[in-house]
């Protein structure tokens, strides 16, 4: 990308790929905070939610997961318009359609319509005027599974937020590869984020597919956890820093990670030589909501770890 003379992130915009990969509320953080890369940013969105208005619907009609990549697709809005105020509406009352999301229903449709899914985002991101790419993890229906550490098993997003520990393990049913566009853009990356958000049900299910984790492993691209603010509720409340750390290397291979980047208020918590990991802390709490990272302080936050790994 070219470098323009003013510009704050001279780090982020000599970066000709950036992919963020996670799901929901934080990843949509992610993408809105560095939608000035355009074109040159990729959000690979998790499509494994089964519950509310998204759980509905593929209980009802089958199909992937809309709901992350709808909420993507609408936190990274160039320019609020009727059509970005349509796509997220949400209908109240009673009845079939009470708690549905409109863009969830859209997308459906168009998947319904035998369009491909990423061609389907890519319809309504020409609807939204989004510039970059945000493309699903896979494009075939897959769930969320865990093995507990008694043996039994489990499946849905939904069952696993409801655990009182962490499982032993995590899986995708069925197996599926992950879309080719989103292993295009993990080996033309020069820069690859993880995170934030919920831990066990939306940063690690892309790194469960096969191809991906292959792709994830060969990538020369530096690459970045981003923590996140707030405790989570469910059985990824119980893992500290270094438990993710452990489980993303787990999955991605040893000491694949570069850096992690986390408020300044839990820097304290952290042992650095444990971590196998470069750690970053710098103010991230916006001043509205404390548990939601202000996109200035985040891009800040992402260029000045990029500077000091350079260093390293």
């Amino acid at each position: 990308m070219a470098q323009t003379q003013f510009s704050p992130y001279p780090q982020l915009m000599q970066m000709q790929r950036v992919v963020a990969i996670g799901g929901g509320h934080g990843l949509g953080r992610v993408l809105s905070a560095l939608k000035f890369l355009g074109t040159h940013l990729t959000g690979i969105v998790t499509t494994t939610d089964n519950g509310g208005s998204t759980g509905r619907i593929r209980k009802q009609q089958g199909g992937i997961a809309w709901g992350d990549l709808r909420n993507c697709l609408n936190q990274i809005i160039t320019e609020p318009s009727t059509a970005s105020a349509l796509f997220e509406y949400r209908f109240a009352g009673e009845g079939e359609l009470q708690g549905h999301n409109l863009g969830n229903l859209m997308l459906k449709a168009l998947e319904n319509m035998q369009i491909r899914p990423t061609e389907a985002v890519n319809l309504v991101r020409e609807l939204l005027n989004v510039k970059a790419q945000i493309l699903p993890m896979s494009e075939s229906p897959l769930h969320l599974a865990a093995t507990l550490e008694n043996g039994q098993s489990l499946v849905g997003e939904v069952s696993i937020d409801q655990l009182k520990a962490p499982p032993k393990m995590l899986f995708i049913l069925p197996l599926a590869p992950a879309t080719p566009e989103a292993l295009e853009a993990i080996s033309q990356a020069d820069l690859i984020l993880f995170g934030p958000g919920s831990f066990l049900t939306s940063i690690l299910p892309p790194l469960l597919l096969p191809d991906l984790a292959l792709a994830l492993s060969k990538s020369r691209a530096k690459k970045i956890f981003i923590d996140n603010l707030g405790t989570e509720t469910g059985p990824a409340s119980q893992l500290k820093l270094k438990d993710k750390l452990q489980w993303l290397n787990a999955y991605l291979g040893e000491k694949t990670l570069d850096g992690a980047i986390l408020d300044q208020s839990m820097e304290t918590e952290c042992h650095r030589k444990e971590m196998n990991a470069y750690l970053y802390a710098y103010p991230l709490r916006a001043d509205d909501v404390a548990y939601r990272h202000d996109r200035t302080h985040l891009c800040q936050a992402i260029e000045n770890i990029l500077a000091e790994l350079q260093e390293i």
